[in-house]
């Protein structure tokens, strides 16, 4: 499977439907695990070891923002970084990282945040990546709670940017607007009370076809650093 350029890209599909057929095989790839006390932890190892599915994810993702009009993508620490700079270099615009606290020099900060592993300090971007008025895409591997994507949309909006979507291979839907019993974080009152809500968040993948899970050793153990 060869790399497409821009021009071929934009003669073929370029339209892609959350668990649609490209989706589903993609799925196969993304094998789940118990770890870091979480039953379902989605591994994009799987997927990485693969090439051709590798490709066919960066070839998706930049058919889908070639001609929506993006000045960078921004990828979050530490799997956006390993799939934000393919499709960068794709679409030829430039990739910003964000990272977490004391990894940059002159950077801007975010506030505290929380995901499904627990409170972590806020993402840092450097001061000039970002300019008044860029429209920047947002890349990160999964998507759950909202937490780490909300906390770089606001450094977008801090630095006078525009978020033209944030973009995941797997977005985990369970948390979308749960039930209020369910005991769940939303994702939908987190951007609402952030006053982001009209940030679009799209994902490749869903859980509804996430059904590889992942064959263990007798050794296997969970030794994920955080719980």
């Amino acid at each position: 499977h060869k790399a497409h350029s821009q021009e071929e890209m934009s003669t073929e599909k370029s339209t892609y439907e959350q668990d649609g057929p490209e989706a589903k095989e993609i799925a196969k790839y993304l094998p789940y695990y118990p770890f870091k006390g979480i039953p379902r932890f989605y591994d994009i190892g799987g997927f990485l070891a693969a090439p051709e599915v590798f490709q066919n994810i960066v070839d998706i993702f930049a058919s889908r923002y070639a001609d929506i009009g993006i000045d960078s993508i921004a990828g979050l620490d530490a799997r956006g970084f390993i799939l934000g700079p393919p499709i960068a270099l794709a679409l030829k615009k430039p990739f910003i990282m964000m990272r977490k606290e004391g990894k940059m020099p002159n950077t801007i900060k975010s506030n505290e945040y929380n995901t499904e592993y627990g409170q972590r300090s806020g993402l840092t971007v450097q001061r000039d990546r970002i300019k008044k008025g860029d429209r920047v895409l947002i890349i990160d591997d999964l998507v759950a709670t909202g937490g780490t994507l909300s906390s770089a949309i606001q450094l977008v909006k801090a630095c006078g940017g525009t978020v033209v979507e944030c973009a995941c291979v797997v977005e985990l839907k369970m948390f979308i607007d749960p039930p209020a019993d369910s005991g769940l974080p939303s994702r939908t009152k987190l951007f609402s009370d952030a006053n982001i809500a009209e940030t679009p968040v799209w994902g490749l993948v869903s859980e509804d076809v996430l059904t590889n899970e992942a064959e263990l050793p007798k050794e296997y153990i969970d030794d994920g650093e955080e719980h």
